[in-house]
């Protein structure tokens, strides 16, 4: 295996053991604001006792995240010199930033878990707002480095790859900054309302409950298939302003997603399948005639642009289309299971009462797995389909990435490191949730946090 693949397999095994820690940092955040939220508007100590537990839970997630985290920051150095001295003149803005955003999270992190109950509500209520606004603005920061890539600004470049002419903040706020960010926010914090509902439904599936519990579980089921069916449907909503985006400024990528060859209006879109690149079509799919003109420009008589319109060597890998339909579908599973929840909840269970019914826990259950999973996906689409290039229409991959030749071991020594990450983040979760059951601290001060 070459170099620049090796370093991307690295890089991207990185990101993705990375980003799960991430955008839970982002969905938590929200979530826990909410949950105390609730407590000082209902004065009912169940939602203290969330922000509580699900507040421990997010600092352990958070010990992973950070060091995880400047992992990714080295290995752009490392793994991608030639990127890293474009971006160090360019884009080095958000990375900046971004130093005091976890700064500000982490703050007020510490002093939530340790001295909110010396705190006024109000404080309270402000410390979290803080560590929601930290985390959130982390993720928009790095987003805006990673939409530079797929729709570069601020720079000019000579033959020689000089860089000049340079406007960091024309980088910033670059074409695709609005879309990208909207959507990575909203499908983080969909992703976290999905984890939470997950965890409840499946507490809720076990025995030997009492009715305390039980009731506890309820109210966080409620509250976190509200917020993942709401952030569903503006996942949706952003999904669709970023297929905009990619119709006007990756029409490589939108062809490759959707498997499309030919220039065409009226063109379809292709649910499923893989594309075949010798016949140049999607076999076992199902076209929705006319659907991706109207999804880029609103009317079936957009013309799409065609793979063909471009040289075959700038094409993106085909397996593009595949993480793409896995994505939405991931998306859709996420947003239809809290949907129907939620009508089974207001329309029968909220007249009947009694238990819900397993089929529907375990179709809760999957929201949390199902999402992040869709995070993943969404992530290898957004990298993959800007192949081969890092900097698209500037640099490709090849120019960016490491000639050196310790990357094959490394990369078996940081596989190891993520799997025993992995195995002991459980393990503290598990030991420490275990260490201290939930009916205790409902039947004590719940109150207190």
């Amino acid at each position: 295996m070459d170099t620049v693949t090796l370093s991307r397999a690295f890089f991207g095994t990185s990101l993705a053991f990375h980003i799960i820690f991430a955008t839970l940092g982002i969905g938590l955040s929200l979530m826990i604001l909410l949950f105390e939220i609730l407590y000082q508007w209902k004065k009912d100590s169940d939602y203290a006792v969330m922000a509580k537990r699900w507040t421990k839970a997010f600092a352990i997630l958070l010990g992973v995240a950070i060091p995880t985290g400047t992992i990714v920051g080295v290995q752009i150095a490392l793994l991608w010199p030639g990127f890293a001295k474009i971006v160090g003149q360019v884009i080095a803005v958000p990375f900046q930033i971004e130093i005091f955003a976890f700064f500000l999270e982490a703050l007020f992190m510490s002093i939530y878990v340790y001295a909110a109950d010396k705190l006024s509500s109000s404080l309270r209520l402000l410390s979290l707002f803080f560590v929601m606004i930290g985390a959130t603005a982390s993720g928009i920061l790095i987003t805006s480095a990673n939409t530079w890539m797929n729709t570069p600004a601020g720079f000019s470049m000579r033959p020689d790859g000089t860089v000049y002419d340079v406007n960091p903040w024309e980088a910033f706020f670059n074409p695709s900054f609005y879309t990208g960010a909207s959507h990575v926010v909203i499908t983080a914090y969909a992703a976290g309302a999905g984890v939470v509902a997950a965890v409840a439904g499946y507490k809720l599936l076990k025995r030997n409950q009492s009715a305390r519990e039980i009731a506890y579980h309820k109210k966080g089921l409620l509250l976190s298939l509200i917020m993942t069916f709401a952030m569903g449907i503006m996942m949706w909503v952003t999904g669709h302003s970023s297929a905009i985006n990619l119709h006007e400024h990756s029409p490589e990528k939108l062809a490759a997603a959707e498997g499309l060859f030919e220039t065409q209006s009226h063109a379809p879109l292709a649910i499923g399948g893989f594309v075949d690149p010798v016949t140049q079509e999607v076999k076992y799919g199902i076209e929705i005639p006319w659907a991706l003109s109207i999804l880029t420009g609103l009317s079936p008589d957009t013309v799409v642009k065609g793979l063909n319109e471009f040289p075959p060597e700038t094409w993106p890998p085909f397996y593009t289309h595949v993480f793409f339909n896995l994505m939405v579908g991931a998306a859709g599973w996420t947003t239809m299971i809290s949907g129907l929840a939620l009508a089974y909840w207001y329309f029968i269970h909220h007249k009947r009462g009694g238990k819900l019914p397993k089929w529907l826990l375990w179709s809760i259950a999957s929201i949390g797995p199902v999402s992040m999973l869709g995070i993943e996906f969404g992530w290898i689409f957004s990298c993959s389909g800007r192949q081969p290039w890092t900097i698209y229409g500037f640099q490709r991959t090849t120019e960016a990435a490491t000639r050196a030749d310790f990357i094959a071991p490394m990369y078996m020594l940081f596989i190891v490191l993520y799997v025993f990450l992995s195995v002991l983040t459980v393990i503290v979760l598990r030991t420490f949730f275990r260490r201290h059951p939930l009916l205790p601290e409902l039947e004590g001060n719940g109150g207190k946090v």
